[in-house]
Order: structure tokens, then C-alpha cells, then sequence
């Protein structure tokens, strides 16, 4: 008798979502991106992020609703050929796939960057290479071994994270009383304008890119239904209220929003507040922060490809297998490091361009599902809530969309040619759009069954 097809695990409860989820987000990098965001504001990064927030939250609302209706892997893909069409929703995850896809290869080439910067003597290449192998090897491992990693190297982030934001505080305190550390400030100055702060949320709008991505661990995640939309909207959440402290923090240092050298300003400030020790460690965060979003990076788009290729819409030999010791997808674990490798040749502002265009647009087209399931549901005979169903993920599509049409040309351009051969490979998949791509039966999949020992 044949052995039954190995699964994915189920094995993680809510807080291994939400850590993931958080560590995808990379809380530090809000550090990293300070510096632009308070020269594109005029001083007021603390506002764009609420902004921000309050923008994702409409759409981490729709990515819980999605979650709940269909809890398997494959996110905004699944989603959108469930609900709209199967076509449709394969281009979406063809898409998604230059978010999920790329963002490894972002994270790891800025991660050595910074370690280069530390130790200017070892070549660029070994980090790179180290990265990978690191967060591959782990990601092959498990989900139970990536999860123990992550909270280990989360906790340090946040240690860090902290430290920066008592150490900003002690340095207002120090140079104008405990008065100074209530200001309005970093909210709003003689220079705010609606369209300074809009300017700055759009760029804010990128350190949330990942809450959506734990959406792709459903299958290796106990109960689901409602597991994952909690998840989902505390990551955004969390991540949304981390960044504005940490903002508050450090615009209370520096106001306004001038710097020698906006890309490096967080760094610079580090050192203000804690000397060239705080500055060391500072570095040693931001390095784990890269590591640790990696690990979750890499988890989220091999879980793609594994229900793209499930479906047979990608080759099912190939991105559809998992290892029957480690019950992981491991060649899409292996084929993701491998494209790391393209960061030897890019810089991160070249790198980055790949993986606006998807996210947004996933991030739209989630929304509107949300919208098109209400009618579905209506038609069943139930009677859905029509703000949640229909007011809130209007309002999340809108801004989603906004966000896309006003991304660089360089992303849309890089978008649409990716979206292009999506389209051709598609037309081959199906015959010329004669035929819906194939997909199997998930429907196991789809039972909140725990197991034995939960």
C-alpha cells in the first residue's frame, strides 16, 4: 500500500502567527527609512504612520475576512480564484509573486549591507551567501525550527527597539526636562500640510508590507478560522503602534526633518543617544531584524509557490512537493535562496522596485473579494454586515489602488512586464483562456482539525 501524501504541519497557535507576521514586518527597519519619510513630512513621521495605519487596517480587516471564508495556503491567489475567477486569481498570485518573491532577496541584501558596513574587510558576497544558507537551512528544517529561531531573534529586535526609544527619551529629558517629552511636534508643525503627511504615509505604507503574508501559514495553523483574522489585524496592529512610538522617540531628538544624510539619519542618532556602544548594538539589531524577517520571508513565498503549484497552474512535481521527514516545501525553499543570489548585482534601490507592484496590487484585489463574497453571501440567503462587508474593504481597495498608480515608473514598469508574461503563460496554461488553470480539491485542507497533542 502507497504512504498517504505528506502535508503541511499544523502546529502554530496565534502568537507564532503574529511573531511571524511582525518579524516579516521588521519592526527596526522603521529606523532605517526614518530619515526620508521626516525629509519627505517636513518632521512629521509619527503622523504619516498613523496615517498609514489607519489605511492598512481597512485592508488587514479584508485579509481576516478572506482567511476565515477560505483558510488555506496561497493568500491573495486563493482567494481571488475562489471567489472571482480562477483566471483572475492566477494572475493576482503571479503578481504576489514579485512581492514574495523578491522581498528574501531585499531583505538579505540590506542585511548585508549593513554588516558590511561593520566589518568592511569580508567580502559583500559572504554575507549574501551566509544569509541565504542560514535561513534556508532553518526554513528546511521546519516550521516548528524557523518558529523557535524567530522568537529568539524577535525578542532581541524588540530589546533593541526599546533601547532606542528609552535611550531617545533620556536624551530629551536630559537636554529640556521631562516637559519636553510631550510635544505636538512630530505630529503636526507650521510646515504640515495634508499632502506632506500623504506623501510620507505612502512611504510609510512599505514597512507594513507583510501582514498579509502569514496568510500563507493557514495550513500550519491551528483553527484557523479564527486564528488567522486575529493574527492578521494584531500584526498590522502591533506594527502600526511600534512604529509610531519608536517615530515619536526619535523625532523628539532630531525635529524637523533636515539631515546630512537622510538614509543613514537613525544611525547617526544612535550614536547621539548611546555613544558608539548603543551605535554597535544598534547595528546588531538591524542585522537581526533583517535575518529574522528572511526566515519569515522565505517561509511565506514557498508556501505560494506550494499552492500554486498544488493546483498544477506551476509544475506540481517541482513547486508542489513536500518533503516527507521535514514537511516543508523544500525546493521552493532552495529555488527562493537561489534567486538571492541576484542580489550580488543589485542595489537596494533597484531591488526594491520588484516588490511594490505586486503587494498593492494583491492588497486591492483582496479588498474587492471581500466586496464580491457579500453578493455571494446575500445570495445564499445570509445576511452579511454591510460595513465590514462592503464599506470597509471599498475603503481599503481605494487607498490600495491610490498607493499603486502613485508608485515609481520603475515599479509599474517592472510590474507590467512581469503581469505581461503572466498573461502569455496563462494563455498557454488554459489554451487560449478556453479553459479554467487547473486546481485540485482542498477541501481537507479546509477543516480546523487539531492534532492529537494540541
Amino acid at each position: 500500500m502507497s504512504q498517504p501524501a505528506p502535508t503541511l504541519d499544523r502546529t502554530l497557535r496565534l502568537k507564532s502567527v503574529v511573531l511571524f507576521g511582525l518579524a516579516y514586518m521588521a519592526p527596526m527597519i522603521v529606523l532605517g527609512t526614518f530619515g526620508v519619510i521626516a525629509e519627505e513630512t517636513g518632521g512629521t513621521v509619527p503622523s504619516a504612520y498613523l496615517l498609514a495605519l489607519i489605511a492598512m487596517l481597512f485592508t488587514a480587516f479584508s485579509y481576516g475576512k478572506m482567511a476565515a471564508a477560505h483558510p488555506v495556503a496561497g493568500s491573495a491567489y486563493t482567494y481571488v480564484r475562489r471567489t472571482i475567477d480562477s483566471r483572475v486569481g492566477f494572475l493576482v498570485g503571479w503578481a504576489t509573486l514579485l512581492d514574495y518573491f523578491f522581498l528574501p532577496m531585499v531583505i538579505w541584501l540590506i542585511g548585508a549591507t549593513f554588516l558590511q558596513q561593520g566589518f568592511p574587510s569580508v567580502p559583500f558576497w559572504a554575507w549574501i551567501v551566509g544569509f541565504i544558507l542560514l535561513t534556508t537551512v532553518l526554513n528546511i528544517l521546519g516550521i516548528k525550527v524557523a518558529d523557535k529561531a524567530n522568537f529568539i531573534l524577535m525578542a532581541f529586535q524588540l530589546l533593541v527597539v526599546a533601547a532606542f526609544v528609552v535611550l531617545s527619551l533620556r536624551h530629551v529629558i536630559g537636554a529640556g526636562g521631562s516637559g519636553s517629552l510631550f510635544s505636538t511636534a512630530p505630529f503636526v508643525n507650521t510646515g504640515t500640510t495634508f499632502a506632506t503627511v500623504s506623501a510620507g504615509a505612502g512611504i510609510a505604507a512599505y514597512s507594513f508590507l507583510g501582514f498579509d503574508a502569514v496568510t500563507t501559514l493557514t495550513e500550519e495553523t491551528i483553527n484557523p478560522r479564527k486564528t488567522m483574522p486575529k493574527a492578521i489585524m494584531l500584526i498590522a496592529l502591533i506594527g502600526g503602534v511600534i512604529f509610531a512610538i519608536v517615530t515619536y522617540a526619535t523625532q523628539l531628538v532630531h525635529p524637523g526633518g533636515t539631515f546630512d544624510d537622510p538614509s543613514s539619519a537613525a544611525f547617526e542618532i544612535a550614536k547621539t543617544i548611546g555613544a558608539d556602544l548603543f551605535a554597535a548594538i544598534f547595528l546588531a539589531g538591524m542585522v537581526v531584524t533583517q535575518f529574522a524577517s528572511g526566515i519569515a520571508a522565505q517561509a511565506s513565498v514557498s508556501r505560494l509557490l506550494y499552492a500554486m503549484g498544488r493546483d498544477q497552474v506551476l509544475p506540481r512535481k517541482v513547486f508542489g512537493y513536500l518533503h516527507p521527514k521535514f514537511r516543508t516545501p523544500i525546493i521552493n525553499i532552495v529555488i527562493c535562496g537561489v534567486a538571492g543570489l541576484i542580489a550580488l548585482f543589485l542595489s537596494v534601490t533597484t531591488s526594491t522596485s520588484f516588490i511594490n507592484f505586486g503587494a498593492f496590487l494583491a492588497f486591492t484585489s483582496v479588498n474587492i473579494c471581500v466586496i464580491v463574497l457579500y453578493f455571494q453571501l446575500r445570495k445564499q440567503g445570509k445576511a452579511p454586515n454591510p460595513v465590514g462587508f462592503l464599506v470597509a474593504p471599498a475603503i481599503g481597495a481605494v487607498v490600495d489602488l491610490w498607493l499603486l498608480l502613485n508608485l515609481d515608473s520603475t515599479a509599474k514598469l517592472l510590474g507590467l512586464a512581469w503581469l505581461v508574461i503572466g498573461i502569455l503563460y496563462l494563455a498557454y496554461l488554459t489554451r487560449g483562456f478556453r479553459r479554467p488553470p487547473p486546481e485540485i480539491d482542498t477541501l481537507a485542507a479546509e477543516t480546523d482539525v487539531e492534532p492529537a497533542s494540541a
